[in-house]
């Protein structure tokens, strides 16, 4: 079993310069008018100590306390007004607290700039990319949306496989990500790692690899409404040959410092970015740019868009509806491991193998186990008590386990299931590994489960008893290696590294996508994921937009 390549990597502010606004003059002069008076009337206390004032005069100081304040009122929200109304010609002031500003250029213009300052030159955006897949494909995503919205050519970097990079500042990861193209190390992908002569240098040269987004997807249709530009390699030099930017001008670096700085929103708004993003970036301003070549850091995170129109909703969700695989390699595989399993079989995708997943691991199968027979095969809770008591006396699981519910994917209601059938059965090449169930009431557990993880040895592993000893019929992708054998003779056209340990995740997906049904790992991207938008598309529904 190839286990799942799961590479998941979970500052300074840049000053803002503060201005005075009619609001903050109007403030000033009432508090320097309130001070005067206040002085005036202590005078008027100290020369008559313990007298009361006239009621003519209390009267006028009434009067006149209204009158501020109502002047003040009024003032304040003409000061509103014409703020909003400044901002929506501008789009570009700045606030405390948001990311308008960064080392490089201020996000605000001159009032004569216009988003045509650059001519009828082509304009671009680019971001770098860090992290496991799943981290990549959702930057992908978003970049993909914001170079919509900005009418910029989007320049994509190819896929990184293996060792993941972690997130780093933007200055540290795009010289991480500048000198991770292997260049010049081409005579290490002859070179056997064992060989007693193996260079320092090839050292880390097998432990990742890159891949051409269009290998994996169907770039086609995204590029009929969104220009693309792929062989981005992170270099002065590719800028000016391939897009003649010589000149330092010709280029805006929004710089982050940390991976939850920056979130980009569609309108305009006087409150914190709130979510777990520090600072806000307004569209209009990015869009108000005059620079060729407009630079992000860090894309990743399903919320990093805040997007209340519509319009730009559905335009996420149809860039979100092309990630499905479409690799030719792939899905003559996982149509292989379909077949196998029957056509009909149930499947989960468990990711206990690293981080918090592993801490949780136990927990996590608990309830993809429960939600398993829940969702799958309709049980009830009092169904699955007993058979928990039944089946794991020695465990401690007198209750049922909580699960709030999907708000997502409520949202994107599905047409409702039939009955999983209960005549199905995997092919007479692939017998059930344990005895099949006889009692009436249990006889819908015989049904093929696949068992998409990235936990070492799983059909040894501990954790994983409960799938095995409930569902007789079980599977691996360990138990289809023939199936898979093609993917061995496959390489990197990048670099020359072999594929195959690589592309077992995407098979896994793609297997568990296609069963009639799947349950996830909460809290993980790659199932939802496979939920989300594999699951879904491959059955027809529309997918569940999260963030």
């Amino acid at each position: 079993m190839h286990p799942m390549n799961h590479g998941y990597a979970w500052g300074k502010r840049p000053a803002i310069t503060q201005r005075h606004t009619d609001a903050d003059v109007t403030a000033q002069l009432l508090s320097a008018s309130q001070e005067r008076y206040v002085k005036r009337t202590r005078r008027s206390r100290s020369r008559s100590p313990g007298t009361t004032l006239r009621r003519p005069y209390d009267k006028e100081i009434v009067i006149l306390i209204i009158v501020l304040l109502v002047v003040s009122i009024a003032s304040l929200y003409a000061a509103g007004v014409l703020f909003m109304v400044a901002w929506s010609r501008n789009s570009t002031r700045p606030r405390p607290g948001s990311s308008l500003l960064s080392k490089d250029h201020n996000l605000v213009l001159p009032p004569d700039s216009s988003a045509g300052s650059s001519g009828s030159l082509p304009r671009y955006l680019s971001y770098l990319p860090h992290s496991g897949f799943h981290n990549q494909r959702i930057a992908l995503e978003n970049a993909l949306v914001l170079a919509q919205l900005l009418n910029r050519t989007l320049l994509i970097p190819p896929i990184r496989l293996g060792a993941p990079l972690a997130y780093y500042p933007f200055d540290e990861l795009y010289d991480m990500v500048a000198n991770s193209t292997k260049a010049g190390l081409g005579h290490c992908s002859s070179k056997l790692q064992y060989d007693s002569n193996y260079p320092p240098e090839c050292e880390d040269y097998q432990s990742y690899t890159h891949i051409p987004w269009d290998w994996l997807i169907d770039l086609s249709n995204i590029s009929n409404w969104q220009p693309l530009l792929s062989g981005w390699n992170f270099t002065d030099a590719w800028l000016q040959d391939t897009l003649n930017l010589l000149a330092a001008e010709d280029i805006f670096r929004l710089k982050d410092d940390s991976r939850h700085q920056y979130a980009f929103q569609d309108f305009f708004s006087l409150d914190p970015p709130g979510r777990k993003f520090s600072e806000s970036v307004h569209i209009a301003a990015l869009l108000r740019r005059p620079e060729r070549l407009i630079m992000l850091g860090t894309l990743f995170g399903s919320s990093r868009l805040h997007l209340r129109s519509e319009e730009h909703f559905l335009f996420r969700g149809r860039v979100r509806e092309q990630m499905v695989f479409t690799n030719a390699h792939l899905v003559d595989v996982a149509g292989a491991i379909r077949t196998a399993l029957g056509g009909s079989y149930l499947a989960v995708h468990l990711r206990i193998g690293d981080g918090s997943f592993e801490v949780n691991a136990t927990n996590i199968v608990r309830r993809s186990w429960w939600k398993l027979l829940q969702v799958g095969l309709e049980f009830s809770d009092e169904e699955i008590l007993e058979l928990e008591e039944e089946s794991f006396p020695d465990e401690d699981n007198s209750e049922p386990p909580i699960f709030a519910p999907d708000l997502p994917a409520l949202r994107s209601p599905h047409p409702p299931l039939l009955p999983f059938p209960s005549n199905a059965t995997p092919t007479s090449e692939f017998p059930c590994r344990g005895r099949l169930h006889s009692a009436p009431r249990l006889r819908r557990l015989n049904a093929p489960l696949y068992i998409a993880t990235d936990a070492t040895s799983p059909s040894l592993n501990p954790l994983l008893w409960r799938f095995l000893r409930t569902f007789p019929c079980s599977f691996f992708l360990e138990d289809f290696a023939e199936q898979t054998r093609p993917l061995d003779a496959l390489r990197s056209e990048v670099d020359g590294v072999p594929l195959g340990s690589f592309l077992m995740p995407f098979v896994e997906a793609m297997v568990a996508g296609q069963a009639w049904q799947v349950i996830g790992t909460e809290s993980s991207t790659f199932s939802a994921f496979v939920t989300d938008v594999l699951w879904r598309r491959y059955h027809g529904f529309q997918i569940v937009q999260r963030g």
